[in-house]
């Protein structure tokens, strides 16, 4: 959380499951119990197609290792929803002003099909 806090408008900043957790919680957001456990769980994700999104194929499969989710209705004004699930659980928030990004999918897994180019776009930023 410190390093959120601390760097949140120095350095851009991509956290990836419990560091998409901690940018959403730094931010005001709920982060609550997901309705089913997601460890070693592939699911389809659906995203707004910019930044770490860019040209990235639609419905692609990621990997889920949680059990914690970023409550829907507690996203604060100054976040926005970059990806969800087919079912409507958040995958992916980014900050309006500052270069954050999370990511509550695993795009270093081998079953994330779209891992490596979504790396690619970050480093890019």
């Amino acid at each position: 959380l410190e390093v959120v806090t601390s760097f949140k408008d120095k350095i851009p900043i991509l956290g990836v499951c419990l560091g998409y957790q901690a940018i959403a919680y730094v931010f005001g957001s709920k982060i609550v119990m997901a309705n089913d456990l997601m460890h070693g769980k592939v699911s389809k994700i659906n995203h707004d197609g910019k930044t770490i999104f860019q040209n990235v194929v639609q419905n692609f499969k990621a990997m889920r290792y949680h059990s914690l989710i970023v409550a829907k209705n507690s996203i604060p004004k100054e976040i926005g929803i970059s990806a969800e699930t087919e079912d409507g659980t958040i995958m992916g928030l980014r900050h309006k002003s500052f270069p954050l990004e999370g990511i509550q999918f695993h795009p270093e897994s081998i079953l994330t099909t779209e891992g490596e180019k979504i790396l690619l776009n970050w480093l890019r930023l």
